[in-house]
């Protein structure tokens, strides 16, 4: 089992809660077990929230369920999978040393609203970080429905696991692909308008790649509401649910992000996104112009690699441009003089001598300006969002996938990943 120091380390860099970073490291064994198992592998397939995290975003909220659609509704049966999943906690343990007790499983089947069998579960477990006194062992949700129409054809796609022990060919789980990810999520917000599911939904909107497969969402997601007998969603039919949702925003999602984004930030965005999926053609929404450098000497928007020089820092940074907020730079000038700076961060650009400048606009003066990273000392992620300028380049690596035909190319500029042998603790 990997140490509790590598738990604890994450955590601190992600300004994020030790059980939150506990849990998605076993939530990537979890993943990795079922997705060896024969009964399960062609079977069952990834969705939801926790599928963004692992096998699209790197930059994302922490989730904390698995959500499942099975292709084979027999497996809705409790004796199944309590016998399956012993073997996948057997398999997991042998592999990472977490423990997962069959004695501590728990299945549920009950029947949906449509009148069809869905089923809940729940594995407690044992990892390094998990506390051994009297308080109840954590746990991980799943929920299983056998119902859902999928309309692309599954892929197979990796799960991100940056922990130490991630086996060296990696790890894998077939999902729905990204164009059906994003429908299913609209579809959701539709029904239910959770602040995850708005979070979720604006941050697809926002994401370049989502132009590419505009009409796919569009397809897929009125498949789905015909599926589900209701109507295509619409900004009204979220109003009357919008206070409900603005009072569970904090609750929800405080615990899964280093910082949480304004949610009228997000809820005023929602007009926008629906004009765009009313006409996902239009050149009026999300056509932004790149941040000018300041010269000529500067290259193509970069990335940085996990365990390169100032990714930690960075890393506060790159979070704040996703989720459009603001930052504050712990910055030291040529000088050595030490000053704050309150910036909105854009994107990362190599110079021809070799240095690595940040871009942002300067506030309140709304300068743009670039600093140069191994001058950054510090960054602190604020509260204070703002609506972008200029194209928003600092984005993550997914590794992304689009529709079912749309595979092979994307607009975003990936993280180039360090070897494994440079970093043991990447």
């Amino acid at each position: 089992m990997i140490p509790k120091n590598e738990i604890i380390e994450r955590a601190t860099q992600a300004s994020l809660q030790t059980h939150v970073i506990e849990k998605d490291y076993v939530l990537g064994w979890l993943l990795a077990g079922i997705h060896q198992h024969p009964a399960l592998r062609d079977h069952w397939v990834f969705k939801g929230g926790t599928c963004l995290k692992k096998c699209y975003f790197e930059t994302y909220r922490f989730s904390e369920d698995l959500d499942f659609t099975l292709r084979d509704p027999s497996h809705i049966d409790v004796d199944f999978l309590l016998a399956t999943f012993a073997q996948i906690a057997e398999w997991i343990y042998e592999r990472s040393g977490i423990e997962i007790p069959p004695d501590r499983m728990k299945f549920e089947v009950y029947t949906n609203p449509r009148g069809l069998e869905s089923c809940q579960g729940r594995v407690y477990y044992k990892g390094p970080a998990t506390y051994s006194g009297k308080r109840s062992m954590p746990r991980i949700k799943l929920d299983l429905s056998a119902d859902e129409l999928v309309v692309e054809d599954p892929v197979t796609i990796p799960v991100r696991h940056d922990y130490s022990d991630c086996p060296e060919d990696g790890m894998s789980i077939q999902s729905y692909s990204y164009a059906e990810v994003f429908a299913e999520k609209i579809r959701a917000l539709k029904e239910r308008t959770r602040p995850r599911d708005l979070y979720d939904v604006i941050i697809l909107y926002r994401r370049p790649e989502s132009r590419e497969v505009a009409d796919d969402v569009k397809s897929v997601l009125t498949k789905k509401c015909e599926f589900k007998s209701i109507t295509f969603p619409s900004l009204v039919d979220l109003d009357e649910h919008k206070e409900i949702c603005a009072a569970g925003w904090d609750e929800q999602l405080s615990h899964q992000l280093q910082a949480l984004p304004p949610f009228d930030s997000y809820w005023n965005e929602l007009a926008t996104f629906f004009s765009w999926l009313d006409n996902p053609k239009s050149a009026l929404f999300g056509q932004l112009p790149a941040i000018p450098a300041e010269s000529e000497g500067e290259a193509n928007t970069v990335t940085l690699a996990a365990g390169s020089p100032h990714f930690s820092t960075l890393e506060h940074v790159r979070f704040a441009a996703v989720n459009r907020l603001c930052v504050e730079l712990d910055y030291r000038k040529e000088s050595g003089q030490r000053l704050p700076y309150v910036i909105e961060p854009y994107s990362l650009k190599a110079t021809r001598e070799g240095n690595l400048l940040l871009y942002g606009v300067k506030l309140p003066a709304g300068e743009i300006r670039g600093f140069r990273t191994d001058r950054i000392i510090g960054a602190t992620v604020t509260r204070r969002s703002f609506a972008p300028r200029y194209s928003v380049d600092f984005i993550p690596e997914g590794p992304v996938r689009l529709s079912a035909r749309q595979l092979t190319s994307t607009s975003v500029v990936a993280v180039q990943r360090t070897p494994r042998s440079a970093d043991p603790r990447l």
